[in-house]
């Protein structure tokens, strides 16, 4: 069982026999040791231990696993190499939001991407799951270095801050706060080492106005000054790939004129910051839901997909633009037959996350005790968020997530052999998904392209309570 150090000295004399650190300094002693033993117990110290030592446990892991060479990295070269055509294989980035037990599903995505070496996949987590799985940016970083680092796994580690999204209902209130909100989740996502943000401020697209261009103005216009805010903070010799969204998921599918229109307005505003360059990607809605869709008995049911539309826009993205090409969200519910579509038709990302929540909660191994626990929590405590058009299964389908951060604990500790059962099936999934979307034999394309840190992250103990800790709308994967 890992041990959860309390004092940073208990901490650091924990780990001498491996890792020589001093004040600012990590030095690899023992590689073997490091990976086979000592990084469970920094892992679990870095998410579970008193604050202090938390914050050095994260520093420590992130800093051993860049002396080791897995350095954080932007996909941003890549997407622009796959939008002017330098680059022409057809494939599509899975980018997974890890909800829980970060650490075990981690080791899994890890595991299947070394045996297919795969090289361009994303971990990435969204503003309202930082929220409800409990994982600030500074955490989710250090455990997935923490099962880089445990699986052996070596090179550009894309880590992603998704659906940085604005309040629809809270911007209208007050605007320079909920802009504030966000400003401060990417001082803190860039701090982490994320290279990779995907700003969202679809949800104020204003479809009641006459044409496209003043529906889209306020979306574009924040996300242009969210970017020139991401541009003045990356580091030397990395541009941090940014990510925009033009149709809010579940709302209506968007069309090529609404992209243009946005991109035009990005562009105007961005070149008034004096800051370049834009975004490299574009998430589009094409008929899907996060989550999926689910029935009465809260069985997940068939979603259509419009590939027409991502065919469409992505040629636009690629060939007016420049980008990588269209995102799609919304889609780890899909039937399997569906994944092979996405790279034919130029989607250049796709985020997936409730389907590895599925393969979790309902898996056969998982402790009947737990489940019901977290059945009899979402009932009593969610209660007022269940909504009069839903089931009571329905309900707990689309709430159960929010047990992430109430059961961390419960998840991060499951025991063989529920665990290996679970997490081997985790793998598979995430042995299949790599194969569909074509990015097996892909750390060759990795390496060349991604931008990495190139120096070590920079050990400063962070002000408690020093980040907007409200979180609020703005859905993972």
């Amino acid at each position: 069982m890992a041990k959860i150090h309390e004092t940073t000295a208990e901490l650091e004399a924990g780990l001498a026999s491996g890792i020589n650190v001093t004040n600012d300094r990590v030095r690899i002693l023992d590689e073997e040791l490091l990976e086979a033993e000592l990084v469970d117990d920094l892992v679990h110290t870095a998410v579970f231990g008193p604050g202090p030592v938390k914050d050095r446990a994260r520093w420590i892991i992130r800093a051993a696993a860049h002396a080791l060479g897995v350095k954080t990295a932007s996909t941003h070269a890549f997407y622009v190499a796959r939008g002017t055509g330098e680059s022409s294989r057809d494939l599509t980035v899975p980018a997974f939001n890890i909800r829980g037990p970060t650490y075990d599903v981690s080791r899994a995505a890890i595991r299947a991407a070394k045996r297919a070496k795969v090289g361009a996949f994303i971990f990435e987590i969204a503003r309202s799951e930082i929220g409800y799985t409990d994982q600030r940016p500074g955490e989710y970083a250090a455990v997935v270095a923490a099962a880089a680092i445990r699986e052996g796994f070596r090179g550009p580690l894309f880590l992603q801050g998704d659906h940085y999204q604005f309040s629809a209902s809270k911007y209208p209130k007050d605007p320079a706060r909920e802009k504030k909100a966000i400003l401060d989740l990417i001082d803190e996502s860039v701090a982490a080492g994320f290279r990779n943000i995907d700003i969202d401020a679809s949800t104020l697209v204003d479809l009641s106005k006459p044409g496209e261009r003043e529906q889209q103005r306020l979306n574009a216009t924040l996300s242009a000054e969210m970017c020139a805010h991401i541009r003045r903070l990356q580091p030397p010799g990395v541009v941090i790939s940014v990510g925009g969204e033009i149709g809010e998921v579940g709302a209506h599918v968007t069309t090529p004129l609404e992209l243009e229109a946005y991109m035009e307005t990005y562009r105007e505003e961005l070149s008034r910051s004096g800051r370049s360059p834009g975004p490299s990607k574009i998430s589009i809605n094409t008929g899907t839901s996060h989550g999926g869709k689910v029935d009465a008995a809260g069985k997940v049911t068939k979603m259509e997909v419009r590939f027409d539309i991502h065919d469409a826009m992505s040629r636009l993205c690629r060939e007016k633009y420049g980008l990588g090409g269209t995102v799609q969200h919304g889609a780890s519910t899909l039937a399997e037959t569906e994944f092979d579509k996405f790279p034919p038709v130029g989607t250049i990302e796709i985020h997936l996350a409730t389907g590895f929540q599925n393969l979790l909660f309902d898996h056969p191994a998982f402790p009947k005790a737990l489940t019901d626990r977290i059945r009899a929590w979402v009932t009593s405590d969610l209660a007022a968020e269940k909504k009069e058009k839903d089931s009571q299964e329905q309900f707990i389908y689309k709430t159960r997530k929010k047990a992430f951060g109430r059961f961390k604990k419960e998840l991060w500790g499951l025991e063989d052999p529920s665990r290996s059962a679970i997490m081997d099936d985790m793998e598979a999934r995430f042995t299949l998904l790599f194969k569909k979307l074509g990015v097996e034999d892909t750390q060759g394309l990795a390496n060349r392209y991604a931008m990495m840190d190139g120096a070590p992250p920079v050990w400063s103990a962070p002000a408690r309570g020093a980040f907007h800790s409200e979180m609020a709308a703005g859905e993972g994967e």
